[in-house]
């Protein structure tokens, strides 16, 4: 029998400063998602080019085991969900699944927002179905890279 050890996460989110961000600059995911993402230091110099943008090292406990970045963008009033995910050394391990809904939860909590976009390449299958898994849906529309948008709406409908 193959017995999985059960592993608590403690997931902490901190804002990339002069203490992380050169263990954060040496993340990366897989070869085969690179298409899918920017790498790190090309979200850190867009970050350093509009303020709006809040980058962030994803921990566990201790452990640097991802990035994110999210803002406001006030070019079309959204809150945007612009970059995830997890280092290639521990992908497949259920941090995207347990780290995903706490920065949503993160993010809402910040902009106290009712919907979330994020954009993503059609073949990106597996950050689709997490996506899915979390609320997002396609909306039809295309950001400026060409990449379909998907948005979580947040607003809690009561059911009588």
């Amino acid at each position: 029998m193959n017995f999985e050890r059960t592993v608590k996460m403690r997931i902490e989110f901190k804002k990339v400063t002069e203490k992380n961000i050169e263990d954060i600059l040496k993340l990366k995911v897989k070869d085969n998602q690179k298409t899918f993402i920017e790498s790190v230091p090309e979200c850190l110099k867009e970050a350093a080019e509009k303020s709006c943008w809040r980058p962030v090292g994803i921990y566990d406990e201790d452990i640097l085991i991802g990035f994110a970045m999210y803002c406001f963008w006030k070019e079309d009033q959204h809150v945007w969900m612009d970059r995830f995910l997890i280092a290639s050394e521990f992908q497949g391990k259920g941090y995207g699944s347990a780290v995903f809904p706490q920065l949503l939860k993160k993010i809402e909590s910040e902009y106290q927002c009712s919907e979330i976009y994020l954009s993503v390449f059609k073949d990106n299958t597996a950050a689709i179905n997490l996506y899915e898994k979390n609320g997002f849906r396609f909306n039809g529309e295309k950001d400026i890279k060409g990449e379909d948008v998907m948005v979580l709406n947040l607003r809690r409908s009561v059911v009588l």
